[in-house]
């Protein structure tokens, strides 16, 4: 019997989660007219389809999500958020923060999220026969903050899953890399003062939320040094994110040695999405996947979780998904990138000189800190 090596955890629950029926990340009104939230389930929806019709799916063990308790989802959260968002479900639509639209019944859904990415991180540390996994989270989590929800996230479910294996399993090296096109800003504030977590964010420049990933934000206190932000020029594609790793990620992560890394795993930075102007293709994203399994195979005994966040071409995130998910379990399938014939001289995969001066420039700062 073929040996399944990597945890695909997902529920049909995540898929009915309503974010809003405005535009883009705007509510309709005005002359704006109703198209639906760009973070529709379409994206995620699709990830299982292909799954399926790959028949990577057969190959993954399917981990089903236990809801977070109150109590977990406190780890991080207030009491009083926690019982807005409650509350707010009762009827739906309205916002828990900055564009996180709570919809009827997304509380519960939220809970199941914020589970599933518990359950991920339960079942990697007590050494089932798969040390790694996919969560495919929805609603998102990185940027919601202690009060309250912000851009599409209502929980945060990586900080959750990170306090979890905290308090919970005795891990004391926690690495958690968020390589969304926008800035992981809880997450951040999380971990800003706490030396046993490495937060690594890499980002486009100046996104949303504007101001924050800057490169001398390093952290606070004892957490002074584990908070490495990596904001890259936009039109960064393949080349720019493999040397952003190579000078930046793998000696972070050498340096640390975790032993446990997550991974918010946001497929916004691809050359086709609507909310960043960021260029990986599907090959960029396996490329990260495969870098840092072998880096959780080497210091973690292989514990990685990589969960779902942002994404919002629901033509593309699929495939580079996919391609993750395929680096996660060392398989490989007759899926090919259909649309890398449209890349053909966009530069996706090419540094150009500003691009590379701003990865070492980052190093620069870096110095003393990374081996």
């Amino acid at each position: 019997m073929m040996s399944k090596k990597t945890a695909f955890v997902y529920d049909e629950s995540y898929f009915w989660h309503n974010a809003g029926d405005g535009a883009l990340f705007e509510p309709a009104g005005g002359y704006i007219q109703e198209n639906g939230s760009v973070e529709s389930p379409e994206s995620k929806r699709r990830v299982k389809n292909l799954l399926d019709r790959s028949g990577l799916s057969d190959q993954l063990f399917h981990l089903p999500p236990v809801p977070a308790t109150d109590e977990q989802l406190q780890y991080f959260h207030t009491e009083r958020h926690v019982e807005a968002v409650k509350e707010m479900s009762k009827t739906g639509g309205l916002d828990c923060g900055d564009s996180a639209i709570v919809g009827k019944g997304s509380y519960e859904i939220a809970k199941l999220a914020a589970g599933g990415a518990i359950e991920a991180v339960r079942a990697v540390c007590e050494g089932k026969a798969f040390k790694n996994a996919y969560v495919l989270t929805r609603p998102p989590g990185h940027h919601a903050e202690t009060d309250q929800g912000m851009g599409f996230c209502i929980f945060n479910n990586v900080v959750i899953a990170a306090k979890y294996a905290q308090a919970e399993l005795g891990i004391n090296r926690i690495a958690i890399i968020d390589w969304d096109a926008h800035h992981g800003n809880g997450t951040e504030d999380a971990f800003y003062e706490d030396d046993r977590v490495l937060f690594i964010s890499l980002h486009q420049d100046n996104l949303e939320p504007i101001g924050r990933g800057k490169i001398a934000d390093r952290g606070a206190g004892k957490g002074e040094g584990f908070t490495l932000n990596i904001p890259l020029y936009a039109a960064s594609g393949d080349a720019v994110y493999a040397y952003a790793f190579e000078q930046l990620v793998v000696p972070a992560i050498e340096s640390f040695q975790p032993e446990l890394i997550l991974v918010s795993a946001g497929q916004d930075a691809s050359i086709f999405d609507p909310l960043a102007r960021m260029m990986l293709s599907t090959s960029g994203y396996r490329y990260m996947a495969k870098t840092v399994k072998e880096l959780a195979d080497k210091y973690a005994d292989g514990r990685l979780v990589c969960l779902h966040e942002g994404g919002y071409c629901e033509a593309y995130v699929p495939f580079c998904t996919h391609a993750i998910i395929e680096a996660l379990a060392g398989v490989t399938t007759d899926v090919d990138d259909p649309f890398i014939y449209a890349m053909a001289g966009t530069g996706y995969d090419k540094m150009l000189p500003h691009q590379k001066q701003r990865v070492d420039e980052i190093r620069e700062c870096w110095k003393g800190d990374l081996k």
